[in-house]
């Protein structure tokens, strides 16, 4: 097995931020974003990764960015090492493929969040309240229940732990009347145009993350893009309301971690491979599907 990129070194280039995956740092009047194969579950980093999963979370995003130009401009310089700055260059095989040199925007300090089915977070809580941020909903729904209309559901960013789900009036207050209903009307405009590509290809969005960031006086996509890591994605063949339905993202490793006597503190376990094989045939999967891309990918 091709052995998995988890830690990036540029000497010489400014490291801005180590997140769970993604590392960037700063060339000149631009970032370079760099998708890692890291796998993090229930908040913390993994030993081990997935060899290739940055690449395939890179092209994915691309792919959706391509896509909703249309919609909305997003922060890609280029995406071509050759396209890089020079000082880039010794580092071309490690950056070929899981890799974006980007516009230094000024990120949204929300997450966008779009349902489109009850599932997850917003399942839980509407077996609670019978909404879901704050939204009421019809009453009588099922898990995985599709929504008569996809509703926006924004939460908070948190530097360390879980993401806090916010009403659309909290959301207000943190960045604003006139940017709090763009950012709503262009989430929901995205996820709809999504949703309808993939469904063309058999896929149900069941609900995405968006980043937004302002360059200059213009709201742009940023960051990462309707990826296995940032949706939900289920087969239109299998999709059965009622019950939990099979999702083409690290739900195969959730589940094995769940079956050890593991508290989901750092530092967490090592992923025997039969598990990381089995999650990369789902990234690889959903690559194929959505991009229609034949493209080898590691194995």
């Amino acid at each position: 097995m091709t052995q998995a990129i988890t830690e990036t070194d540029l000497q010489g280039i400014k490291l801005v931020r180590r997140g769970k995956v993604r590392d960037v740092y700063e060339v000149g009047e631009h970032l370079l974003i760099i998708a890692t194969d890291r796998v993090s579950a229930f908040d913390v980093v993994l030993p081990n990764g997935i060899a290739g999963k940055g690449e395939i979370l890179t092209q994915i995003s691309l792919y959706w960015f391509r896509q909703m130009q249309d919609i909305m401009p997003n922060h890609i310089v280029a995406t071509q090492v050759s396209d890089y700055p020079a000082v880039l260059r010794p580092y071309a095989q490690l950056l070929k493929g899981r890799s974006m040199l980007v516009k230094k925007a000024r990120p949204m300090p929300v997450e966008c969040i779009v349902r489109g089915y009850l599932s997850g977070s917003g399942w839980k809580e509407y077996q609670k309240s019978g909404s879901v941020c704050g939204i009421k909903l019809a009453g009588g729904l099922v898990e995985s229940a599709r929504l008569g209309e996809p509703i926006f559901t924004p939460s908070t960013k948190a530097e360390e732990g879980h993401d806090i789900n916010i009403s659309f009036d909290g959301m207000r207050s943190i960045v604003g009347d006139a940017l709090a209903e763009s950012l709503r009307d262009s989430s929901l405009k995205i996820y709809a145009k999504a949703r309808e590509l993939a469904e063309k290809k058999g896929i149900i969005i069941a609900d995405t993350k968006f980043e937004f960031g302002m360059f200059g006086n213009d709201l742009i996509l940023i960051d990462e893009v309707l990826t296995p890591d940032s949706s939900r994605f289920w087969s239109k063949k299998t999709y059965e309301p009622g019950r939990a339905q099979d999702s083409y993202d690290k739900q195969i490793i959730r589940d094995y971690l769940l079956t050890l006597d593991w508290d989901q503190t750092y530092p967490g376990p090592v992923l025997p491979d039969p598990v990381v094989e089995k999650a990369l045939e789902r990234y690889k999967e959903i690559y194929r599907i959505i991009t229609g891309d034949a493209m080898p990918l590691p194995a």
